[in-house]
């Protein structure tokens, strides 16, 4: 059937918003349900987690910065793909028929039934939140209603119950309601990303927002009194003086004939930035071929501890993006199209309008401070003895932010230059 104009709607989603950060912590934003805790690192798996979740995310992250950076791979990349897909799950619960199915191809979700999904994100979302004294980690969701507008109980109540979202009716002709969103993703991400939308058009109906915020310093913090500037590479071959932080010590390690990778911890180590450096051979496009999430779990087994020689570009950037386009090409282009089907989420005809990500992050002496959000608009149709190692990143280079416990990815991106 085809879709009225007038009954567009725009559901937008900003996606978990993370902050790495030194220093002491801030206040718990009242949204926030799940809080860190004084819990000590532990191996075990979550209850109710199901592994093949994170294999999922793990997947779909991968390929998501690979349709990315193909068409920026000269530009900085910083992106969050946990973000994005507990964004795009939330959707995927209003999601039914063709474009269900199709979101489950794109997210790498076939095979679990809702129920497993919603069960085992909510599980990861609780177990990512206990870090450690020194590490803090938030996820808060929250859900923005246009008055009036009829949205499926079951629909409100999944994403409560299962992503902690917190419902609030607005009304979107009044301009004050854009303000009260951003002061929402503005509070969640430490002010780092304080606008995810500038206006609401006359079809938006929903604003669905979840954020994480995430702060920790690095088990050993760099000293500033070694950090230089030194020359660092450009992708042009020009070289430019930047400030270069070294250490020496003992750390999980890897490298083979195209890659030097480090493992750098955070707090207990549950948390690492891991920073793969490819050889002076080898160019970071060449790299990113081989960027893979089955390459990357056998790297990830790879790693050793060895002796050796950090030298670590300090960088902060803030990064923007609309994923449409991936996304389509990753096979969700359905719920783009009018004939879309989220009639698990409203009985109106409504499709995908926009998928926005914004992200920023800075990495220091004492630590790492990332953030990121996404939004979604829908609207209807219309270990050997080596000698020690030293690792000198002064070019272009991929990093990954990573639970070590449950592997989730919280991050990842490319720096050509960290200025």
């Amino acid at each position: 059937m085809k879709k009225q104009l007038l009954s567009r709607m725009s559901l937008v989603l900003g996606s978990i918003v993370i902050i790495l950060l030194a220093g002491s912590l801030i206040q718990q934003p009242k949204e926030v349900k799940a809080n860190l805790n004084n819990n000590s690192f532990t191996k075990q798996k979550p209850n109710n987690m199901n592994d093949q979740l994170v294999q999922a995310n793990t997947d779909f992250g991968f390929k998501l910065f690979s349709q990315i950076f193909a068409k920026n791979a000269e530009k900085n990349i910083f992106v969050s793909p946990s973000s994005v897909a507990i964004a795009l799950q939330m959707t995927y619960n209003g999601a039914s028929g063709s474009t269900q199915q199709a979101m489950a191809q794109t997210l790498q979700l076939q095979g679990m039934s809702l129920a497993e999904i919603n069960q085992s994100q909510l599980a990861l979302m609780e177990s990512l939140t206990k870090i450690d004294p020194k590490v803090r980690l938030d996820i808060a969701n929250s859900l923005w209603l246009k008055q009036g507008f009829p949205f499926k109980p079951e629909f409100l109540q999944t994403t409560e119950k299962y992503y902690q979202a917190k419902a609030t009716n607005l009304d979107f002709n009044n301009p004050n309601s854009v303000k009260i969103i951003n002061d929402w993703v503005s509070q969640n991400t430490n002010s780092k990303i304080p606008t995810i939308i500038d206006s609401i058009d006359r079809s938006a109906v929903l604003f669905l927002i979840n954020a994480i915020y995430f702060k920790g310093n690095w088990q050993k913090e760099f000293s500033k009194s070694a950090t230089q500037e030194k020359p660092f590479t450009l992708l042009n071959g020009t070289r430019k003086q930047h400030p270069l932080m070294s250490q020496t010590g003992k750390y999980r390690y890897y490298e083979n004939a195209q890659f030097q990778a480090i493992s750098l911890p955070y707090g207990s180590g549950r948390l690492s930035m891991f920073v793969f450096l490819p050889k002076p051979n080898v160019k970071l496009t060449d790299f990113s071929r081989s960027l893979t999430a089955e390459n990357w779990q056998q790297w990830m087994k790879q790693f050793s501890s060895r002796e050796g020689e950090i030298v670590l570009p300090r960088f902060k950037l803030e990064y923007d993006i609309t994923l449409n386009e991936a996304l389509q090409a990753l096979g969700m282009g359905v719920a783009f199209q009018n004939q879309a089907n989220f009639s698990n989420m409203t009985s109106k005809e409504v499709q995908i309008d926009e998928v926005k990500h914004k992200t920023f992050v800075e990495v220091n002496e004492e630590g790492t401070e990332a953030a990121a959000v996404t939004s979604v608009g829908v609207r209807v149709a219309s270990v050997p003895i080596n000698p020690p190692f030293k690792m000198v990143v002064d070019r272009p280079f991929f990093c990954a932010i990573r639970d070590n416990q449950t592997g989730t990815i919280l991050f990842m991106g490319s720096i050509v230059d960290p200025k």
